[in-house]
């Protein structure tokens, strides 16, 4: 048979298994260069801003800290709805302190945690649920469980989650962050985890485009042979 056949013939094939494929990684493509990162990550629906500290406040030092904490690792001050508190590290665990008596401060309440979240949110909605999580969902699996997911009302579904011990913002989720995560696990052809970018279903896919691609080069170049042999 001719060279011409088996380029035409491979082209095909290739083309048939592959093809789905490149139409997702085109759409996923187009999906993450036209909407902005910092929206993807929902930097406008929560930012946590510095507040200047007193020059005169009464507060323990870091002897003190390190003689009630002897676990301690690292520590830093900072404003926790409007209180003066010291985030202690222990390894990977993250706790308040108050600032001005050193001693451990309780796990944020619900209370709490829906006026931490009121604090910091930029949006417009209102709150609308508050979940006390302790089996983190996929959205937020690689973050620290308990934690407490408050849910505000209006467009785009936007829900903050916060540590109940550090009082930390721990993740941004809205609707536009989930269409990324859900195009992005397409993107990578990670089904399960939506991480792993150096998967064998991924390079599997990536040859097969190769060859889709040389073979259309084999057939062009075949073309154009036989134009200037006419």
């Amino acid at each position: 048979m001719k060279p011409a056949f088996w380029a035409r013939r491979a082209h095909k094939w290739i083309g048939l298994v592959i093809g789905v494929q490149a139409l997702l990684w085109m759409l996923s493509g187009v999906y993450m260069t036209v909407v902005p990162l910092d929206v993807i990550h929902g930097d406008h629906l929560a930012h946590v801003h510095g507040t200047p500290l007193p020059a005169q406040t009464a507060r323990v030092g870091a002897d003190v800290l390190a003689a009630r904490y002897p676990q301690m690792e690292s520590f830093r001050l900072k404003h926790v709805l409007e209180r003066e508190v010291y985030e202690v590290r222990q390894g990977k665990q993250k706790y308040l302190v108050d600032a001005a008596s050193g001693e451990r401060l309780p796990a944020m309440d619900r209370e709490q945690a829906i006026a931490l979240a009121q604090s910091l949110y930029q949006g417009k909605g209102e709150v609308e649920k508050v979940e006390w999580i302790t089996r983190a969902p996929s959205e937020v699996k690689t973050r620290p469980v308990p934690m407490w997911a408050v849910h505000f009302s209006g467009r785009g579904d936007s829900t903050l989650y916060l540590s109940p011990d550090s009082g930390e913002l721990l993740a941004r989720r809205h609707d536009l962050w989930r269409w990324f995560d859900f195009l992005w696990m397409f993107h990578i052809m990670d089904y399960e985890d939506r991480t792993d970018v150096n998967n064998n279903l991924l390079r599997a896919a990536s040859i097969i485009g190769l060859g889709f691609a040389l073979s259309g080069i084999w057939l062009l170049f075949y073309s154009f042979g036989k134009r200037r042999n006419a």
